[in-house]
């Protein structure tokens, strides 16, 4: 059976999932907590139950991805899976939160046609959202495309439903998600962005757009041709006001100083949102939400969360990225070491579709591991070095990959090995796969854990709040948003799952 959506929870629900997820993770900590690039020189196949290995390395490519990342069935396999193995899978699946927007999982290999992993919006044009407007599109790539236009229509909603014309965009960065709030959905809008050239740069794409409108306002209107049902007069917009602020996290700052206000100078109630905040700027946003009456309203769609501060780390709680609430800091082994937050990060839905499609990419996770063992050979103090190989590096024989490698790392690339050792390693390429999809497995549970937590932290400060799969996971990974609001009514109400989570710019229908 799925697992029930977190809004699908009752409070009590959500504390026991967490609770489930730290006793899951903390029995497979020692793969989770391992890197796939120490498999050979770290024996972490050994890592792996012995009853599990002979089931896992006779499994292809294409069988890990249904098996172990889909929900695909291992009835009708040659081997016999042990029971550990399945309970594994079956607990994975049920503790992880759904992540398809609509709450209906696809098709276990199920692909979009052609092999594309775009939605719909993409499918005539892929880089051209057929459900945004011409002048949105402009300087902005159709993953992010995809995010404004469902996130806009989200914050559209929870500002007329906590009676909010200002919106505050946190990380706004070059103002897309700004822009289209102004000027497509109407509302008042601050973007805070920590740099000055991306400030600049939202600037200038404000006097673009408006150059733009002012354009269309004067063109005539083509005989027979679609008209949109809005069209923003240009001397009465409101262009996004945008602030180069840093967002503090070890700060108890409040919103008149985030906003530049002086003494006195309260602003109105507004809507708080940050679009893929990272690192501690999701926690931080979630605590200045909390902390300062005039937010009402709060659409969080947080990522990297592995740049989070977490507990044992720079300043930890109370004012880190884990854990929030007072709960989760309850739980026996609830910590979540940094190589587990980084895990939750991976785009599980696309590697899924690599591996079914047997990708020649998949080979640069033996290809690395089989370096690691020649980069210890020359020095042993030398571990997990970051590698920045060409994009090519899976069409190249080992001995040209090693080579390139040694020289990028300082190594002598002339450095002779034993290639009937090498060959074994490369011929294990199988077993390095399964053990990546391992921890792959558990990446969405460890997720779940991270966010529940912020829930349960704003549940226990007593607002109402939703975490809700907004984006198609297979193009934008990181597709939950956190909703939260502290004025009466049902909130669950306005962000039904069956409404599809839009709502479109005017004159388009998000079907």
């Amino acid at each position: 059976m799925p697992s029930l959506g977190a809004h699908q929870l009752s409070f009590g629900q959500q504390k026991q999932r967490a609770a489930d997820i730290v006793r899951l993770l903390s029995i497979y900590m020692d793969i989770l907590d391992s890197y796939v690039i120490e498999f050979f020189s770290e024996n972490l196949w050994e890592k792996v139950p012995r009853s599990w290995q002979a089931t896992l390395s006779a499994l292809t490519a294409p069988q890990l991805a249904s098996l172990l990342l889909e929900n695909g069935s291992s009835v009708g396999q040659e081997s016999v899976w042990p029971l550990s193995l399945l309970a594994f899978k079956a607990a994975a699946r049920s503790l992880a939160l759904p992540r398809d927007p609509r709450g209906v999982s696809p098709t276990p290999g199920e692909a979009a046609p052609g092999g594309s992993k775009e939605p719909e919006e993409f499918r005539a044009n892929r880089s051209q959202s057929s459900r945004l407007r011409h002048l949105f599109r402009r300087h902005v790539k159709p993953k992010k495309q995809h995010e404004i236009r469902r996130l806009g229509g989200l914050v559209k909603k929870l500002c007329d439903f906590t009676g909010c014309e200002h919106v505050l965009d946190l990380g706004s960065g070059q103002g897309h998600l700004s822009r289209y709030l102004a000027f497509g959905h109407g509302l008042q809008l601050t973007g805070v962005e920590g740099t000055e050239e991306l400030v600049a740069a939202a600037r200038r794409f404000d006097r673009e757009l408006l150059l733009g409108l002012a354009k269309e306002a004067r063109r005539e209107p083509k005989a027979g041709s679609e008209q949109p049902n809005w069209s923003p007069d240009p001397p009465n917009v409101r262009p996004p006001r945008h602030l180069v602020q840093w967002v503090d996290p070890e700060e108890e700052q409040d919103l008149e100083r985030v906003l530049g206000l002086g003494p006195g100078q309260g602003p109105a109630p507004l809507v708080l949102t940050a679009l893929h905040a990272c690192g501690d700027l999701g926690p931080a946003t979630l605590r200045l939400f909390a902390r300062c009456p005039s937010a009402r309203g709060l659409a969080v769609v947080s990522c990297c969360y592995m740049k989070a501060s977490a507990e044992g780390g720079v300043y930890g709680p109370p004012r880190g990225g884990y854990p929030m609430s007072t709960w989760v800091q309850g739980l026996p082994s609830h910590q979540l070491p940094y190589k587990l937050r980084e895990t939750a990060c991976h785009a599980v839905e696309d590697f899924a579709v690599r591996l079914q499609g047997g990708s020649r990419e998949l080979r640069t996770h033996g290809y690395r591991a089989a370096l690691e063992v020649l980069i210890r050979r020359i020095n042993p103090q030398l571990r997990r070095l970051a590698l920045h190989a060409s994009r090519k590096t899976h069409l190249l024989p080992f001995q040209d990959y090693a080579r390139e490698g040694l020289q990028k790392l300082g190594l002598d690339p002339g450095t002779p090995w034993d290639t009937d050792e090498v060959q074994s390693l490369l011929g294990q390429e199988g077993k390095v796969l399964a053990y990546f999809c391992l921890s792959l497995t558990l990446a969405p549970v460890i997720e779940t854990l991270i966010l529940l937590d912020r829930v349960i932290y704003l549940q226990e400060q007593g607002f109402q709040c939703q975490l809700l799969p907004l984006f198609e996971p297979r193009f934008s990974p990181r597709n939950f948003v956190l909703v939260a609001a502290k004025v009466r009514g049902q909130l669950s109400h306005l962000l039904c799952p069956e409404e599809g989570f839009g709502c479109p710019e005017r004159g388009c229908r998000d079907s």
